[in-house]
C-alpha cells in the first residue's frame, strides 16, 4: 500500500489558538479598548451622559500633585518588593535547596502564601500587625520592649503593605528558584570547590549568573503581580492610608472609579499603568536580557 503524506491544512494553526484568541479578546483586548475610549469622556454632574473632554482627563491628571505622588509612591513600592522579594526568595531556595530529611515539608510550607488570595494574606497580617493582640508587636515588646504603630503610621503602613506583599509572592519565586538551582550541574560546584572558590565566590559568580534567566523571568511576573495584585492586601490592610500613604496608583483608580465616581479620571488612569508596564518590560527585554547566562 502506498503511503499517503498527510499533511496540515493551513487552518488547523488558527483553529487551535481561536479558544485563546477569544477569550484574550472578550476580557483583555476589548476592556482595553474600553477603557481607552472611556478615558476621553467624563460624566455630567448627576447624570450618565458622557462629554467628550479629548486628552483633558489625561492634562488633570498630570497637573495634579496627589497623583504625581501617587506614581512616586507606586515605583518605589514596586522597587523594593521585587527586589527585597527576589533576594529573600533566593536566600530561602538556597536553603530549601539541601538535601535534609523532610525538605519536602519545608518546601510545601513556603509555596503556601501564594496559594491564598491577597484578601485572605492581607487579613492575615492585619491580625499579625494588631497592636494589641497581634503577634509581631507582642514579640517586638518582648524583645526590644517596642511597640510599632504598623497601620496608623505612614511609613511603618508603607512598609507593612511591602512585607505582606513579599511574603505573598515569596512561594511563587522560591518554587522558580528551586527549579533552576536543581538544573544546575553538580559537577560545575565540585570543579569550583576543587578550585578553592568560597560559598560566596560560588554564590556571586556561579549560581547567580547561572539564574539569570529565571530572574529575569520572575521580575516580569513580580512586576505584574506587584502593580496589579497588590489591591487586596492595600484594601484589606490599610485602605490607602493613613494620609494616602498606601494610596498606590491601582488604589486610587478603584478610589475615582467606585468611590468617588469620576470613569473617565479612573479609565485614564487604566491607560497609564497598562502604558507604564508596557514601557518598563520593553526596556526590561532590551536592556536586562544582555546579562543573561543560559546553560
Amino acid at each position: 500500500m502506498q503511503k499517503q503524506d498527510f499533511k496540515t491544512h493551513k487552518s488547523v494553526p488558527y483553529l487551535l489558538i481561536m479558544p485563546s484568541m477569544l477569550i484574550l479578546s472578550l476580557f483583555l483586548y476589548w476592556p482595553t479598548i474600553q477603557s481607552l475610549i472611556l478615558s476621553l469622556y467624563r460624566n455630567a454632574p448627576f447624570g450618565s451622559i458622557k462629554i467628550y473632554v479629548g486628552m483633558q482627563n489625561y492634562f488633570t491628571l498630570f497637573s495634579d500633585p496627589a497623583y504625581l505622588a501617587s506614581l512616586i509612591r507606586s515605583a518605589l513600592f514596586v522597587f523594593i518588593t521585587i527586589f527585597g522579594g527576589l533576594i529573600v526568595s533566593l536566600m530561602l531556595a538556597l536553603l530549601v535547596n539541601k538535601k535534609l530529611y523532610g525538605i519536602k515539608v519545608y518546601r510545601t510550607i513556603f509555596f503556601i502564601p501564594y496559594a491564598i488570595s491577597p484578601t485572605v494574606a492581607g487579613s492575615l497580617w492585619v491580625f499579625l500587625l494588631n497592636p494589641v493582640a497581634g503577634h509581631v508587636n507582642y514579640i517586638l515588646e518582648l524583645l526590644f520592649n517596642v511597640q510599632v504603630p504598623w497601620l496608623t503610621s505612614g511609613v511603618f503602613a508603607f512598609t507593612a503593605v511591602i512585607i505582606a506583599s513579599i511574603w505573598k509572592n515569596m512561594g511563587f519565586n522560591i518554587i522558580f528558584f528551586l527549579a533552576g538551582l536543581q538544573s544546575i550541574p553538580d559537577s560545575v560546584y565540585e570543579a569550583a570547590e576543587i578550585d578553592g572558590a568560597s560559598s560566596f565566590q560560588i554564590l556571586k559568580d556561579i549560581t547567580i549568573p547561572l539564574l539569570s534567566p529565571t530572574t529575569f523571568y520572575l521580575i516580569i511576573m513580580n512586576i505584574i503581580f506587584t502593580v496589579f495584585q497588590t489591591f487586596g492586601i492595600i484594601d484589606i490592610m490599610t485602605q490607602g492610608g493613613p494620609a494616602d500613604a498606601t494610596n498606590m496608583v491601582i488604589y486610587k483608580l478603584y478610589r475615582d472609579m467606585f468611590i468617588n465616581f469620576r470613569p473617565g479620571l479612573a479609565a485614564a488612569q487604566s491607560v497609564i499603568l497598562l502604558g507604564l508596564v508596557l514601557l518598563v518590560t520593553f526596556f526590561h527585554f532590551k536592556f536586562g536580557s544582555k546579562g543573561i547566562h543560559y546553560q
